[in-house]
């Protein structure tokens, strides 16, 4: 594997966990990528250990050059303990805490954290009001002013009707009942409300399904990759104590 290493520990890995693949790149203190991208399968049904299993599994090829782990999470996270993860095995991630058994696992600092609020800070530009999607197996979203990092909220389980929230409405498995034509005419509802209800200055798409959208976008909606998103995993530890991002240290 071809590898731009650079010479100390004081890299970042960086993880972007998903409900249908766990992504990993090795990033400098600038987020600049220092490895290929690798990603492999989420397992079905997917419990702590697999996604743990899967972690050390995908990180084999890197270099030992890292001294802190980045990990973006698709559920709500709070201190480095997931409370939940819809769209993994179900009854298995409540109160698990997964940056813990990481830092243990890999003898390194974590910092875990929502993976649209990840992705949020490798894509942004840092200007005004910007609201993250992303639209894979599930609906995650993410808020930042200013370049900043805003508390989280799981807008994603907000109804929009009287069965289903947003995540029903609108991810993956919604897009593979009712096909493009429908999923599409949805997002657009999706994103007129966003704009009405937060008037947010810049609307950045990404996650798997993206690139099923085929109506335009208005100027300030930009799709973006989880190659950008998974990035942001270099500035969860230029945050320092402002965002009140938990670190787990390995126990000892």
């Amino acid at each position: 594997m071809a590898t731009k290493q650079q010479a100390g520990k004081n890299n970042i890995l960086s993880i972007d966990i998903g409900g249908t693949s766990i992504k990993t790149v090795l990033l400098d203190e600038s987020g600049n990528m220092l490895t290929e991208y690798l990603k492999s399968k989420t397992p079905a049904e997917a419990t702590p250990k697999d996604i743990v299993n899967g972690i050390v599994e995908l990180i084999k090829p890197f270099p030992d050059t890292f001294d802190r782990v980045s990990i973006g999470f698709p559920g709500y996270v709070k201190n480095g303990v997931v409370k939940t993860a819809p769209n993994l095995a179900k009854n298995k991630w409540a109160e698990v805490d997964l940056a813990q058994r990481v830092a243990n696992v890999l003898k390194k600092s974590v910092r875990l954290v929502n993976d649209a609020d990840q992705q949020g800070l490798g894509v942004v530009e840092g200007k005004g009001f910007e609201i993250v999607f992303t639209v894979g197996t599930g609906f995650g979203t993410a808020l930042l002013f200013d370049g900043e990092l805003l508390p989280h909220l799981e807008l994603a389980h907000f109804p929009i009707s009287k069965e289903e929230d947003y995540d029903d409405y609108v991810g993956n498995r919604a897009f593979e009942k009712i096909g493009t034509e429908r999923w599409n005419k949805r997002l657009r509802k999706v994103i007129e409300i966003y704009k009405t209800v937060f008037n947010y200055d810049t609307l950045y798409i990404g996650g798997g399904n993206s690139k099923q959208i085929d109506f335009k976008l208005e100027s300030n909606i930009k799709l973006v990759t989880n190659r950008d998103g998974i990035k942001g995993g270099a500035k969860l530890w230029k945050l320092a104590d402002k965002y009140n991002i938990f670190t787990v240290n390995p126990e000892k």
